[in-house]
């Protein structure tokens, strides 16, 4: 599924990274994470979205 740049950009800006506080650029140790996967109906939106540690995220992927 195609994600939206701007809808990624939308959300940086209202939640900030949140090992560097920054609302661009790279954000170590994270990613955004759809709270309800795309695949399963999920919005690709700003309100859908969510900070996740990659640890987290891993664990996620494996019941998802």
């Amino acid at each position: 599924m195609k994600r939206s740049l701007e809808a990624k950009k939308a959300f940086k800006k209202i939640q900030p990274c949140p090992s560097t506080g920054k609302s661009f650029g790279a954000c170590p140790g994270y990613i955004i994470d759809h709270i309800v996967p795309l695949k399963r109906g999920g919005m690709d939106a700003p309100s859908n979205m969510q900070w996740q540690t990659i640890e987290q995220s891993k664990e996620k992927d494996k019941w998802e």
